[in-house]
Formats: structure tokens, C-alpha cells, sequence
């Protein structure tokens, strides 16, 4: 059984100015900005990558986006192309979070075609994937997981795969304070790692960091973090506050 390096990334969502994010970062790299049990990832607004990456220098902790476009360059108003976050050094970029999918539309294809753009320009990419309440409670939660992972990683290559980051967050769990039991949480991750092994490997399966996204919190990491398949967390409201962000931090150190 491979061990794999527990990954804790803070989703910051809409939130923080830029004098703001330096301001958190500064707690966050003297709180755990050292240590390097676990990989932490924060990704801020795209107004604040820049100066979060200055902020970051020096320390463990790695830089990412929220989003990106799969094109290099062209007349897409408002986006950001995979070259501009590479240029200020950022390293992972989260992709068909759920936000993006019911708000924005974002289809599978789309979010695949942003997928391999991101590993073509050598950006780690974290693939959301998840159900909504409505999808639960028809008993359909495992279909739809499947569909969406299939089609985000199609044409992603064995070699590829290991560097991939999955974070299932089921929507109903997403900033309401509702969680998914550890039971939940562990089938889904454990049928995400099942797909990944028919569609690559075994091997590359257990390479593969699957994150858990829907509020975990201080107070239920531990349980969380114990579980097989569970390897960190995408991090929303927690990321926003250095000590509840810290404490996750620490609670995967303790689990790994």
C-alpha cells in the first residue's frame, strides 16, 4: 500500500481583499508555514494571487487558483489563461467546482478541456466532483460521481493521473454546516479510487490524493482524516481564518 502525502488546500472563494490575504498568509506561514508532514495549498482570489505568492516565499505552503480558461492567450474578456498563473508561480488550480458548474454552467467537457490545459502547462490540477441533494436522495450520488470523474479526466494519460488531486464535496455539504457521516464519505472516496484504478491503474489509483470538500471543520477532521480513502481536505469557510485553518493542517499531521 503506497502512502500518500495527506494535502490540505483552503478554497477562499470570493473573499479577502489583497491587503487582506497578505494579512492571513502571514499568520498561515508562521502558524504552519515550516512544516512539511502535509501539503498545503491555499488558493485566494485571482486579485490577490500575486501578492499571496510573495507572501508564501520561503515557506511550504504552495500557491493555486480558483479557476482558469484552457486557452493560452485570446479574446475571452475576463478570464485567466493557464500562462498567467504559471508566471507568478502558482501550482495547483481547482477545477469544476461545484459553484462553477451551477452557476456558470460549466459542463464535463469543458471542465476536461481545463484539465488538460492545466497539466500541459505543468499546473496541478484539483478536480471537483460531487452531488446535489436532489441527486442523493434519488439514490444516484455514485452515477453522477462517476459521470463527472470519467469525463474530467478523459484523455488524461496513466502518467498524468498520479499527479491529479480529486475532491469530492457533495453540494448539499457546501457552506450549509450539513456534513456527510465518515461512513458516507469513505464509500465515495473508496468507489473514486475503484473508478480510478479501471480507468488507469491500481497503481497510479493509489497514488492519487482524494480530497473530502464539504465543510469539514476543526472539530470533524480527525474522524475524517482517519479514513482509508480520505486523503485532506478542499477547505472552504475554515480556510478563511488562520487558527481554524492551522488546526486542519494539524489534524492531517496527526493522521498521516
Amino acid at each position: 500500500m503506497i502512502s500518500r502525502k495527506k494535502l490540505i488546500a483552503g478554497n477562499w472563494k470570493m473573499n479577502k481583499t489583497s491587503a487582506d490575504a497578505v494579512a492571513l498568509v502571514s499568520d498561515l506561514v508562521a502558524a504552519i508555514g515550516k512544516q512539511n508532514d502535509v501539503e498545503v495549498v491555499v488558493c485566494p482570489p485571482f486579485t490577490a494571487l500575486e501578492a499571496v505568492g510573495k507572501g508564501l516565499e520561503g515557506s511550504t505552503v504552495k500557491l493555486g487558483a480558483q479557476n482558469m480558461h484552457p486557452d493560452a492567450s485570446g479574446a475571452f474578456t475576463g478570464e485567466i489563461a493557464p500562462p498567467m498563473l504559471r508566471a507568478i508561480f502558482a501550482t495547483h488550480v481547482i477545477l469544476g467546482h461545484s459553484e462553477r458548474r451551477s452557476y456558470f454552467a460549466e459542463s464535463d467537457e469543458f471542465i476536461n478541456q481545463k484539465v488538460l490545459s492545466a497539466l500541459k502547462n505543468q499546473l496541478r490540477p484539483i478536480l471537483c466532483v460531487g452531488e446535489t441533494l436532489a441527486e442523493r436522495e434519488g439514490g444516484s450520488t455514485l452515477k453522477v460521481v462517476q459521470t463527472q470523474t470519467e469525463r474530467g479526466l478523459e484523455g488524461v494519460s496513466k502518467e498524468q493521473a498520479a499527479g491529479i488531486v480529486i475532491a469530492y464535496e457533495p453540494v448539499w455539504a457546501i457552506g450549509t454546516g450539513k456534513v456527510a457521516t465518515t461512513e458516507q464519505a469513505q464509500e465515495v472516496h473508496a468507489f473514486i479510487r475503484g473508478l480510478l484504478t479501471k480507468l488507469f491503474t491500481e497503481a497510479v489509483a493509489q497514488k492519487v490524493r482524494i480530497l473530502y470538500g464539504g465543510s469539514m471543520k476543526p472539530a470533524n477532521a480527525a474522524e475524517l482524516l482517519a479514513q482509508k480513502d480520505i486523503d485532506g481536505g478542499l477547505i472552504g469557510g475554515a480556510s478563511l481564518e488562520a487558527r481554524s485553518f492551522a488546526d486542519l493542517v494539524n489534524a492531517a499531521i496527526a493522521a498521516k
